[in-house]
């Protein structure tokens, strides 16, 4: 008999109803004809509820997208309206599952990072350091302009006072070591003979530094004290925290923030080993001879002044070619004592260290470093301060034939006016006692 109705499929009233006549379709799932879940698998709200506090947020915030789109490419199960949706949301806890257990970064897509404009990344771009030289320290990068000729008068000023105030000083030392020569003299000769007759301890420490101190001559002792300043200060370089001040104090430029000051200190700064040893070498070699011709005191005054004399043609130097670049050394003040010493002996017969068996005159190397150094300073040759060389061979030169006779033959009218304001002193003090 035929039957009147729908044809569906064996199985189908499992499913769902029969549909009246005439009503709409409703598309249903393939797993709706299974409303029983997977062995193993719980139910979508009870995996939700296993979660964490934070997770179950997140599962709250989920888009309410359709299944079949993805999300930053993640698929998204957003439950859909309508009974079949809690079907379909049931369907895969598992995945689901796995998909809330993610960590939370992974929900996320990571922010794209604004590109820089050329011009701002070649300004980040650290500037490369200029060549490290072997005998002065590598200068600190300032962006500071050229400097104005007018930061030349301070300086000029500072050398003609300093070298008034050393010579003026050197004549004072002189007048009061003479003074005590005398006086020692004199007490000595009063003394017991008994005392000088008396046995002397053998093997003491201080009687062999006494009796090296003594076989030394007199231009040997003067320098020791100034090679000792010159290793202390290079030991000061080697102190990381002394890198600052030793740049500003002990390095002479121009276009420094000190002017003065690094004019004297820096005659007594080295950063190279090789360099301290090479000047104070010569310094060494050369003491016996410019101490005999000038003196104790009068060698302390030109030394120093030409410290200063030297330093203040190496800014000018600077000035006019435009390269600041700092400057250190002992080599202007050194230059004028061979300078001195060549010029007031020139016949006189000087060799090479390290090549002993070439010798020469000494006026015929006095020709030849000047000529090197004019070249240099011609050249823009920047391993020596050329300038700051000539300067002070100049002033050597010039101080054994002039400035003697201009400077330290005319010291009388000031030791004489020390020498009267000493013996009022003294007068007025022993005038006190007395009364």
């Amino acid at each position: 008999m035929a039957a009147s109705g729908v044809l569906r499929p064996a199985g189908a009233a499992r499913c769902a109803p029969a549909a009246a006549p005439g009503a709409a379709r409703t598309a249903i799932h393939p797993c709706a004809e299974r409303p029983q879940e997977p062995r193993g698998a719980a139910p979508a709200q009870a995996v939700t509820e296993r979660l964490p506090r934070h997770r179950r947020e997140d599962v709250a915030r989920l888009p309410r997208k359709r299944s079949g789109r993805r999300q930053h490419g993640v698929a998204v199960l957003g439950p859909r309206r309508g009974p079949a949706a809690a079907q379909r949301f049931a369907c895969f806890p598992r995945r689901l599952a796995v998909l809330l257990l993610q960590p939370r970064r992974g929900f996320r897509r990571a922010r794209p990072r604004p590109e820089e404009p050329p011009a701002a990344a070649a300004e980040a771009r650290p500037v490369p350091p200029p060549p490290r030289r072997s005998l002065c320290p590598p200068s600190p990068t300032t962006a500071t302009g050229r400097p104005s000729p007018r930061r030349l008068v301070k300086p000029l000023l500072f050398a003609v006072g300093f070298t008034g105030s050393a010579f003026g000083s050197a004549a004072i030392w002189q007048y009061e070591s003479l003074k005590s020569r005398v006086q020692t003299y004199f007490e000595e000769a009063r003394a017991d003979w008994m005392d000088k007759m008396r046995p002397q301890k053998r093997g003491d420490f201080r009687k062999q530094v006494n009796s090296w101190w003594n076989s030394l001559t007199e231009g040997q002792r003067t320098v020791t004290g100034i090679i000792a300043a010159n290793v202390f200060v290079f030991c000061l370089w080697r102190l990381p925290g002394m890198r600052r001040i030793m740049f500003t104090y002990f390095t002479s430029n121009p276009s420094s923030r000190a002017l003065c000051s690094p004019m004297l200190l820096s005659t007594f700064s080295h950063f190279s080993l090789f360099h301290m040893a090479a000047n104070m070498y010569v310094l060494w070699s050369f003491s016996s001879s410019i101490v005999s011709l000038l003196g104790c005191e009068q060698f302390i005054a030109v030394y120093l002044s030409a410290g200063v004399i030297s330093t203040f043609v190496s800014y000018v130097a600077k000035m006019a070619t435009g390269r600041f670049e700092p400057s250190l050394g002992a080599s202007g003040a050194i230059m004028t004592v061979l300078a001195a010493v060549c010029t007031k002996m020139p016949e006189a017969k000087l060799a090479i260290i390290l090549l002993p068996m070439f010798t020469f005159t000494a006026g015929s190397a006095l020709k030849a470093i000047i000529a090197f150094d004019t070249a240099g300073l011609a050249l823009g040759w920047r391993l020596f301060d050329h300038a700051a060389h000539l300067g002070g061979a100049l002033f050597g030169m010039w101080y054994v034939t002039y400035g003697h006779e201009l400077i330290w033959k005319n010291r009388e009218p000031l030791v004489k006016a020390w020498h009267e304001m000493r013996t009022k002193n003294t007068g007025k003090g022993g005038g006190g006692k007395s009364n």
